[in-house]
């Protein structure tokens, strides 16, 4: 039987712990594990802990970390991940897979061809729908440490802002990821359901940001990143053979 794992989002040490609510209904609610059953905890800091579960009530859960271990090792190559901002499902998968697949930081941008406009109480409550998304892809997938979700930005403000070795802007016409040299930082910008206009890519090239391609084929934006981090991770992150 495959060992439960949950993320807590409060400093986990050995011992004895009463979990937080959402956590507890969600052992002890919805999975149904009883006293007695193993499971396997992080919170976010790059250590994993084994522990049992003591107690099993309808609104509480304690358990009892008796082992602490590092955690799976993040990727050497730094990826800030620069997502056009698209609609419900497309941004969630967008930002599943950008966390499977070993990106640091995520920040969706608002460009031209947006369709989506987030403001003040929206904004916040998408930002820790993200968050969760991120935070579950962490929990399937093995990752000790939460990739960084960042408030949406303009486009001009993020290009001002970013900081990375290699800075590349997707686009159809252009050259392979592979004619670059490798990198410690990567930052990609990758655009909205109705892709960046080429005065936008224009101003990214002006921040210092090179045009590249993925293939003869135009991709979906959120197929986009799952392929661009991909390619990334293989060239020159930890997804080589």
């Amino acid at each position: 039987m495959r060992l439960s794992r949950f993320f807590i989002d409060a400093p986990l040490s050995l011992g004895q712990h009463e979990l937080p609510e959402a956590q507890a209904h969600y052992i002890g609610r919805v999975l149904r594990h009883a006293v007695g059953d193993a499971v396997q905890l992080f919170d976010g800091s790059g250590q994993e802990y084994l522990g049992e579960l003591i107690e099993v009530g309808k609104k509480s859960v304690r358990v009892e970390l008796r082992e602490a271990f590092a955690g799976l090792s993040e990727s050497p190559l730094h990826i800030h991940l620069g997502q056009g901002l698209s609609r419900g499902e497309r941004m969630d998968w967008a930002i599943q897979k950008a966390t499977e697949l070993g990106a640091s930081e995520i920040t969706p941008i608002v460009s031209a061809r947006c369709e989506v406009r987030l403001k003040d109480e929206r904004a916040d409550k998408r930002m820790a729908h993200w968050r969760q998304v991120a935070i579950s892809a962490c929990e399937q997938c093995g990752r000790s440490v939460l990739p960084l979700i960042n408030p949406p930005q303009e486009l001009d403000t993020w290009l001002q802002q970013i900081e990375a070795e290699l800075k590349l802007v997707l686009h159809p016409v252009a050259a392979a990821l592979q004619s670059h040299e490798k990198p410690h930082s990567l930052a990609f910008l990758i655009g909205p359901e109705g892709g960046l206009s080429d005065a936008e890519v224009d101003q990214a090239k002006g921040a210092g940001f090179h045009a590249a391609r993925l293939g003869p084929r135009v991709l979906r934006t959120e197929t986009a990143p799952v392929v661009a981090l991909t390619v990334a991770q293989q060239l020159w992150g930890d997804l080589q053979a």
